[in-house]
Formats: C-alpha cells, structure tokens, sequence
C-alpha cells in the first residue's frame, strides 16, 4: 500500500527554545511534586528525561492529544518502555492536553489513573501500553512501525528506553529484527545516564561501545546532549530525515538522573525515593514554576 500524507490536525508546534525550556523547568516541577505527594515514585530518571520528552511532545512529534484514539493513525506515536519514569511522562501528557493537569494530584493513588508505572487498563489518554516490565518497548514500537507501513500511515513511532533495560535480551531480539524488516519508520533512543536501581551500569553490568553496538545490529545512529534543547531539536529532526531509508533511527542520549535539582544528581541513589518536606523546598527553589503549579 502506498504511503499516504497525513491529514489529521495536531497540537501546535513550539519552536522557541526559551519556551521549551521553561516548559521543561515546569515539568520538573511537577515530577517532585508527585513523587513527594505520596513519598513514592521514581524521580531521578524522570528529571533526565524532561528535556526530551518536553521537546518531544511540543517540539518535535505530530499528535493530536483530543480527541484521544488508541490507534492514532495519522500521527506520530510514543511508546514509554522504561514505564518507572512514568512522572515525567504524565506531566507531559497533562501539560499538552491529553488529561486535566489537576489529575496530576492522583499519581500513584488507589483507584486513580496515574498508575506507577503506565497502564492502559484505566483508558488513560495517551498510554498505548502498559509499561512496567523492562525491554518490551521496543518491540511493541516495531509493531506499531509496520501496522503505520501496512495502513498507508506516513507518520513515525518513537520509543525511550532505560541503559540499564538494555540489559534485557528483548530488547536485541527487537533490534536485530528492525534491522532485518527495514522498519525505517521507528526513532528510538536511549537514555544514556549510566545509572541504575543498583548503581552505575559500568558496575552492574558494562554495555560496551552502544555506538558500535547498534551500528553492528544495522541502525543509523546519532547522539545527543539531552540537556540541550536545541542540541534535541537539532538532533531529531536529522533522526526525522533519515527515516524511509531502509533502517531504524537510534538516538544516544547523554543524560545526568536527577538533572535540575542539585542533590539528586551525580548518583544512582534518586533511581526510587521520595524527597522529604526540606527537599522538596529545596528542590522548587531550583525550578521555574512557568505554567502554575497544579
């Protein structure tokens, strides 16, 4: 089937990189309020990765938040695989429409839809798979990738992975086959902090040269500064021009856990708690509250 332009309506796109990040800064926000709100959660790699997720969902992908669909055919897709990270990805979702920013007060509470980790069971708009079980992502995005090729759907799928979910045999199984069926639609990338649940991944179990690594399993490979808003935006829309070239897009994305707030950086320690009272104040004092705190 040919490959037909897309003409769904989609959010509008944010280009100014100040905007971006004071985006950003607000999605940091929000990402320490709701772990400390129910003194549970995963902070560290959530605050890595609100850059890119910020430029994702403003700056980068074509999605339509309302009205939501599951299929979203005529859009590009996200698929969240590192599912820990889940406060990062609703404060985006809820900051660009897909749900009430007030429900952001309902992370990780009985009956609630902000699941710990994302779950579609609760029909929460914008989660398209559950994501709590490492390595899965991948997989999932590839079949998203060739559903987009069957339908005629000219639009791209991305997905996020952890560096220490790469340690999970699913995810070469998937790389190995992307390659192989030319899903040149797919742009996935890798958030490249070094750390994990258990400490350094250059300690629990070393990745080697990821560089050559996914070059060998037959993707195009770029890298990335996630903390360089422009560097993401930069990046991406090259990661956008090579697609439809017969391979998958793997971006590396350096990245510190804990980025903005000083005392959870540079340790693998805010993998899996809560910041007290005094770190939470601490912690708002570093952030810019741009939009309004929920």
């Amino acid at each position: 089937m040919p490959i037909m332009p897309s003409t769904v309506a989609h959010a509008p796109i944010i280009t100014s990189i100040t905007e971006l990040e004071r985006l950003a800064s607000q999605v940091r926000r929000d990402i320490v309020r709701q772990v400390h709100a129910v003194q549970s959660g995963h902070p560290g790699g959530s605050l890595g990765c609100a850059d890119l997720l910020t430029a994702l969902y403003f700056g980068i992908m074509h999605h339509r938040p309302d009205p939501w669909d599951m299929d979203g055919r005529g859009q590009d897709l996200f698929f969240l695989s590192n599912g820990h990270i889940s406060p990062v990805f609703y404060s985006v979702l809820a900051r660009s429409g897909y749900f009430p920013v007030s429900e952001l007060a309902t992370f990780r509470r009985i009956n609630g839809r902000l699941q710990g980790h994302p779950t579609t069971h609760e029909g929460l708009p914008g989660v398209r798979i559950a994501s709590g079980s490492l390595g899965q992502g991948l997989s999932v995005g590839i079949g998203a990738a060739l559903a987009k090729k069957l339908n005629g759907d000219d639009r791209l799928v991305y997905t996020l992975h952890g560096d220490g979910e790469l340690q999970e045999g699913q995810i070469w199984e998937a790389a190995m086959f992307a390659s192989a069926k030319r899903v040149d639609n797919l742009i996935s990338t890798v958030d490249y902090n070094g750390r994990q649940i258990d400490g350094d991944v250059d300690q629990v179990l070393p990745l080697g040269d990821l560089h050559a690594k996914w070059e060998a399993f037959g993707w195009d490979v770029l890298k990335v500064d996630g903390h360089d808003m422009e560097a993401l935006l930069r990046t991406y829309a090259m990661a956008k021009e090579r697609t439809g070239r017969g391979r998958p897009v793997m971006v590396l994305m350096r990245t510190e856990m804990g980025q903005g707030v000083d005392f959870m950086m540079n340790s693998h320690a805010w993998h899996g708690i809560a910041p007290n009272d005094q770190q939470l104040a601490s912690a708002l004092g570093q952030l810019e509250e741009s939009l309004g705190d929920y």
